[in-house]
Protein backbone atom coordinates (compact mmCIF):
# COMPACT_ATOMS: atom_id res chain seq x y z
CA UNK A 1 0.00 0.00 0.00
CA UNK A 2 2.65 2.50 1.09
CA UNK A 3 4.82 1.98 -2.26
CA UNK A 4 1.48 2.31 -4.51
CA UNK A 5 1.01 5.44 -2.91
CA UNK A 6 4.42 6.42 -2.84
CA UNK A 7 3.85 5.63 -6.95
CA UNK A 8 0.99 7.53 -7.34
CA UNK A 9 2.05 10.68 -5.59
CA UNK A 10 5.39 10.62 -7.50
CA UNK A 11 2.89 9.99 -11.22
CA UNK A 12 1.19 13.56 -9.49
CA UNK A 13 4.16 15.27 -8.82
CA UNK A 14 5.87 14.23 -12.34
CA UNK A 15 2.40 15.03 -14.13
CA UNK A 16 2.27 18.49 -12.10
CA UNK A 17 6.27 19.19 -13.40
CA UNK A 18 5.65 18.36 -16.90
CA UNK A 19 2.40 20.84 -16.79
CA UNK A 20 4.78 23.37 -15.37
CA UNK A 21 7.44 23.09 -17.82
CA UNK A 22 4.48 23.00 -20.73
CA UNK A 23 3.08 26.72 -19.37
CA UNK A 24 7.11 27.64 -19.24
CA UNK A 25 6.98 26.64 -22.52
CA UNK A 26 3.94 28.68 -23.89
CA UNK A 27 5.07 31.66 -22.21
CA UNK A 28 8.02 32.03 -23.45
CA UNK A 29 6.64 31.13 -26.91
CA UNK A 30 4.06 33.99 -26.32
CA UNK A 31 6.61 36.16 -25.27
CA UNK A 32 6.33 39.68 -27.47
CA UNK A 33 2.60 38.86 -28.39
CA UNK A 34 -0.05 41.94 -27.84
CA UNK A 35 -3.81 41.36 -27.07
CA UNK A 36 -5.97 42.91 -29.27
CA UNK A 37 -9.28 42.46 -28.36
CA UNK A 38 -9.93 42.56 -24.26
CA UNK A 39 -11.75 39.95 -24.32
CA UNK A 40 -15.39 42.14 -22.76
CA UNK A 41 -15.83 44.49 -25.61
CA UNK A 42 -16.13 45.90 -28.54
CA UNK A 43 -13.24 48.71 -28.12
CA UNK A 44 -11.44 48.35 -30.91
CA UNK A 45 -13.18 46.99 -33.38
CA UNK A 46 -16.11 47.62 -35.33
CA UNK A 47 -18.38 45.62 -37.73
CA UNK A 48 -19.50 46.31 -41.06
CA UNK A 49 -23.34 45.25 -42.17
CA UNK A 50 -25.67 43.10 -39.76
CA UNK A 51 -23.72 44.13 -36.08
CA UNK A 52 -26.00 42.05 -34.65
CA UNK A 53 -24.26 39.12 -36.10
CA UNK A 54 -21.63 39.71 -33.01
CA UNK A 55 -22.35 38.75 -29.39
CA UNK A 56 -19.95 38.71 -26.77
CA UNK A 57 -20.28 35.72 -24.05
CA UNK A 58 -17.91 34.40 -21.58
CA UNK A 59 -14.67 35.92 -22.99
CA UNK A 60 -15.52 34.91 -26.33
CA UNK A 61 -16.61 36.59 -29.56
CA UNK A 62 -19.48 34.76 -31.18
CA UNK A 63 -20.66 35.36 -34.95
CA UNK A 64 -24.37 33.68 -35.79
CA UNK A 65 -26.37 35.83 -38.13
CA UNK A 66 -26.27 37.25 -41.66
CA UNK A 67 -23.11 38.22 -43.38
CA UNK A 68 -20.87 40.98 -41.53
CA UNK A 69 -17.39 41.22 -40.92
CA UNK A 70 -15.51 42.95 -37.41
CA UNK A 71 -12.62 44.89 -38.13
CA UNK A 72 -9.46 45.36 -35.73
CA UNK A 73 -9.54 50.06 -35.94
CA UNK A 74 -7.26 50.39 -32.72
CA UNK A 75 -3.85 50.67 -34.26
CA UNK A 76 -3.68 53.18 -36.92
CA UNK A 77 0.12 51.97 -38.06
CA UNK A 78 -1.12 48.97 -40.51
CA UNK A 79 0.71 45.57 -40.18
CA UNK A 80 2.68 44.80 -42.99
CA UNK A 81 4.91 41.51 -41.38
CA UNK A 82 3.48 40.07 -37.97
CA UNK A 83 2.17 36.62 -36.26
CA UNK A 84 -1.17 36.58 -35.81
CA UNK A 85 -2.65 33.75 -33.44
CA UNK A 86 -6.60 33.40 -32.72
CA UNK A 87 -8.20 30.43 -30.52
CA UNK A 88 -11.24 29.40 -32.79
CA UNK A 89 -13.83 26.82 -32.28
CA UNK A 90 -16.90 26.29 -34.84
CA UNK A 91 -19.98 24.51 -34.25
CA UNK A 92 -21.35 22.01 -36.90
CA UNK A 93 -21.27 22.80 -40.62
CA UNK A 94 -19.95 26.29 -39.86
CA UNK A 95 -17.87 29.21 -41.82
CA UNK A 96 -15.56 31.95 -41.08
CA UNK A 97 -12.75 33.37 -41.86
CA UNK A 98 -9.74 35.27 -40.72
CA UNK A 99 -8.77 38.58 -42.45
CA UNK A 100 -5.15 40.45 -42.50
CA UNK A 101 -3.98 43.01 -45.18
CA UNK A 102 -7.62 44.09 -44.87
CA UNK A 103 -9.48 47.22 -44.63
CA UNK A 104 -12.97 48.51 -43.44
CA UNK A 105 -15.44 48.34 -45.19
CA UNK A 106 -19.68 48.78 -44.96
CA UNK A 107 -20.84 46.36 -46.68
CA UNK A 108 -19.81 42.91 -48.82
CA UNK A 109 -17.04 40.72 -48.67
CA UNK A 110 -13.59 42.02 -47.83
CA UNK A 111 -12.14 43.31 -51.19
CA UNK A 112 -8.46 43.87 -49.81
CA UNK A 113 -6.41 41.65 -48.30
CA UNK A 114 -6.84 37.44 -47.30
CA UNK A 115 -8.67 35.14 -45.94
CA UNK A 116 -7.40 32.43 -43.28
CA UNK A 117 -10.57 30.08 -43.82
CA UNK A 118 -12.38 28.67 -40.82
CA UNK A 119 -14.36 25.59 -41.95
CA UNK A 120 -14.25 21.93 -40.91
CA UNK A 121 -17.45 20.69 -42.28
CA UNK A 122 -19.35 23.39 -43.92
CA UNK A 123 -20.07 22.53 -47.46
CA UNK A 124 -17.03 25.00 -49.28
CA UNK A 125 -14.12 22.32 -50.18
CA UNK A 126 -12.10 24.81 -49.06
CA UNK A 127 -11.13 24.17 -45.58
CA UNK A 128 -9.78 25.24 -42.29
CA UNK A 129 -6.20 26.67 -42.94
CA UNK A 130 -6.97 27.58 -46.41
CA UNK A 131 -5.22 30.88 -48.03
CA UNK A 132 -8.63 31.30 -49.35
CA UNK A 133 -8.20 30.85 -53.45
CA UNK A 134 -4.84 30.64 -53.20
CA UNK A 135 -3.62 27.65 -51.21
CA UNK A 136 -6.51 25.95 -50.68
CA UNK A 137 -6.17 22.75 -47.87
CA UNK A 138 -8.56 20.15 -49.22
CA UNK A 139 -9.25 18.41 -45.59
CA UNK A 140 -9.34 19.92 -41.96
CA UNK A 141 -6.75 19.29 -39.73
CA UNK A 142 -9.22 20.34 -36.99
CA UNK A 143 -12.42 19.03 -36.08
CA UNK A 144 -15.80 21.19 -34.70
CA UNK A 145 -16.48 21.62 -31.22
CA UNK A 146 -13.03 21.88 -30.19
CA UNK A 147 -10.83 24.73 -29.41
CA UNK A 148 -7.67 25.13 -31.79
CA UNK A 149 -5.03 28.04 -32.38
CA UNK A 150 -4.82 29.48 -35.89
CA UNK A 151 -1.69 31.22 -36.66
CA UNK A 152 -0.86 33.31 -39.59
CA UNK A 153 2.55 34.72 -40.28
CA UNK A 154 3.40 37.38 -43.29
CA UNK A 155 7.36 37.93 -43.80
CA UNK A 156 7.83 40.33 -47.19
CA UNK A 157 5.61 38.12 -49.75
CA UNK A 158 5.92 34.42 -47.39
CA UNK A 159 2.71 33.43 -45.81
CA UNK A 160 2.49 30.87 -43.48
CA UNK A 161 -0.15 29.35 -41.35
CA UNK A 162 -0.29 26.84 -39.18
CA UNK A 163 -3.10 24.93 -37.58
CA UNK A 164 -2.09 23.95 -33.83
CA UNK A 165 1.65 24.52 -34.37
CA UNK A 166 1.16 22.25 -37.65
CA UNK A 167 1.92 24.34 -40.91
CA UNK A 168 -0.91 24.06 -43.37
CA UNK A 169 -0.49 26.84 -45.72
CA UNK A 170 3.98 27.53 -46.73
CA UNK A 171 3.22 30.19 -49.91
CA UNK A 172 5.34 32.92 -51.66
CA UNK A 173 3.81 35.77 -53.53
CA UNK A 174 5.18 35.23 -57.03
CA UNK A 175 6.99 38.75 -58.13
CA UNK A 176 4.86 38.76 -61.06
CA UNK A 177 1.54 38.27 -59.43
CA UNK A 178 -1.22 40.46 -60.34
CA UNK A 179 -4.01 41.84 -58.50
CA UNK A 180 -7.59 39.40 -58.05
CA UNK A 181 -9.97 40.19 -60.91
CA UNK A 182 -13.39 42.07 -60.41
CA UNK A 183 -12.41 44.67 -58.09
CA UNK A 184 -10.51 42.24 -55.57
CA UNK A 185 -7.39 43.28 -54.56
CA UNK A 186 -5.15 39.87 -53.20
CA UNK A 187 -1.49 41.18 -53.05
CA UNK A 188 0.81 40.83 -49.80
CA UNK A 189 0.85 44.89 -48.71
CA UNK A 190 -0.26 45.93 -45.51
CA UNK A 191 -3.54 46.21 -43.61
CA UNK A 192 -5.51 45.46 -40.62
CA UNK A 193 -7.29 42.43 -39.51
CA UNK A 194 -10.79 41.22 -39.55
CA UNK A 195 -12.91 38.47 -38.12
CA UNK A 196 -15.67 36.99 -40.86
CA UNK A 197 -19.56 36.37 -39.91
CA UNK A 198 -20.52 33.89 -42.99
CA UNK A 199 -24.04 33.31 -42.42
CA UNK A 200 -27.34 32.54 -39.88
CA UNK A 201 -26.91 28.50 -39.96
CA UNK A 202 -22.85 28.90 -39.05
CA UNK A 203 -21.37 29.62 -35.26
CA UNK A 204 -18.36 29.65 -34.86
CA UNK A 205 -16.17 31.58 -31.36
CA UNK A 206 -13.06 33.56 -31.22
CA UNK A 207 -10.69 34.43 -28.21
CA UNK A 208 -7.32 35.10 -26.76
CA UNK A 209 -6.35 37.15 -30.46
CA UNK A 210 -2.63 38.42 -30.32
CA UNK A 211 -0.41 39.49 -32.66
CA UNK A 212 3.16 40.65 -32.98
CA UNK A 213 5.07 42.78 -35.08
CA UNK A 214 7.59 41.60 -37.21
CA UNK A 215 10.61 43.60 -38.67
Amino acid sequence: MRIAALLTTLIVLTGSALNAEDAKKERKSEKGFKQIWDGKTFEGWKASENKDTWKIKDGTLVCNGDRSHLFFMADEEPFVNFELRVDVMTKEHSNAGIYFHTKYQETGWPKYGFEAQVNNTYKDPKKTGSLYGVVDVKKSPVKDNEWWTQTIRVEGKHVVIKINDKVVVDYTEPKDQKPFSKGFTRLLDKGTFCLQGHDPKSTVYFKNIRVQRLP
